[in-house]
């Protein structure tokens, strides 16, 4: 897992969302930062997962999870509007739970002190979960697909509440 403060600015001169969007030099933001925001994180590695991420689901609670593919193949004619919903700005009333088995995407994350992006990158192992009411959005990198494994607190539950203007 690597996280860095977005760059507003290079994304105003080249909206792909896709693109990492670095300052130059870099500006990190390390996993004590992303603590403090309530975010937390696990390396998994992806070969025989199941067990570790059932420690973890058990000891946090998680009661039932699914699987999901994005990819360009799999959205079909869906696939630029399912990541342009991906990439609106919203937070959840739970916790959302994400564990990459292959591929690879940003979670951008809200910085409630400073209003701004912070930009992880999620890869395979990496297991992360977003507090409940952070502001925070999706979308692939230039590789255009993510295989991961949700989990969920109580019921299967895709719900999110938009930013509003």
């Amino acid at each position: 897992m690597k996280a860095w403060w977005f760059n507003e600015v290079s994304y105003a001169q080249n909206p792909d969302q896709r693109l990492p969007h670095m300052f130059e030099p870099d500006r990190p933001v390390s996993l004590e930062d992303l603590k403090k925001l309530g975010l937390l994180y696990w390396h998994v590695p992806t070969e025989d997962w199941e067990p570790q991420i059932n420690i973890i689901a058990k000891e946090r609670d998680y009661k039932s999870r699914d699987r999901i593919s994005t990819t360009k193949e799999g959205f079909g004619d869906n696939y630029d509007s399912m990541l342009k919903m991906f990439f609106e700005e919203h937070f959840h009333e739970d916790e959302e739970i994400r564990y990459v088995l292959d591929g690879s995407g940003y979670f951008d994350v809200r910085d409630f002190k400073t209003d701004e992006w912070i930009r992880i990158l999620a890869e395979p192992g990496d297991l992360l979960v977003v507090p409940a009411g952070i502001y925070h959005r999706f979308t692939l990198d230039e590789k255009n697909a993510v295989d991961v494994v949700r989990l969920f607190q109580v019921c299967i539950s895709a719900h999110s509440i938009q930013q509003r203007d």
